[in-house]
């Protein structure tokens, strides 16, 4: 239930509304369910990108729902398609993340790979986080190469957090 107002909230986001490529990711775990959404997008004519690690770095990848997927190491499920997304492309990227703060500060999971995939995306592109409101805490740690969130979409409210 929880998953689906966040995935509502997501889908009335004007960056969202006017997106031509957007950048989900496949979740798994306790994290958001993405599936609706990347569905949703696909129904609205909205071209989706999922992240493949290649190399230690992470590529976007087109998708469409029913496209085949395999697992990565981490647990995490992948498209098996070569097409890959030019990065200056996406208009939204829709970021993972264990913990956040209201100034647009994330925790991932380590490694810094979206950290480094944000860092090479237009400059006006926006990153919108989705994430349960338990996850979004007072102060989260971050250093020079961390980079921001424009937005965090929880089902309790949409928080904006200004350019990264």
């Amino acid at each position: 239930m929880k998953g689906r107002t966040i995935v509502e909230r997501v889908m009335t986001l004007p960056e969202i509304r006017r997106a031509g490529t957007v950048m989900a990711f496949w979740s798994f775990g306790s994290e958001v369910d993405t599936s609706s959404l990347v569905r949703r997008l696909h129904a609205e004519g909205v071209r989706i990108a999922l992240p493949r690690i290649v190399n230690g770095e992470v590529v976007p990848v087109a998708y469409v729902p029913g496209d085949p997927v395999s697992e990565a190491s981490f647990g995490a499920m992948e498209p098996v398609s070569d097409t890959e997304v030019d990065p200056a492309t996406i208009d939204v990227v829709v970021t993972p993340g264990v913990a956040f703060d209201r100034r647009g500060n994330r925790v991932g999971y380590g490694g810094g790979y979206y950290d480094r995939l944000l860092a090479g995306i237009r400059s006006d592109a926006a990153t919108v986080a989705v994430a349960f409101d338990l996850q979004v805490v007072d102060e989260v740690p971050a250093g020079g190469a961390d980079r921001r969130v424009d937005a965090i979409v929880t089902e309790r409210e949409v928080i904006r957090c200004g350019r990264g």
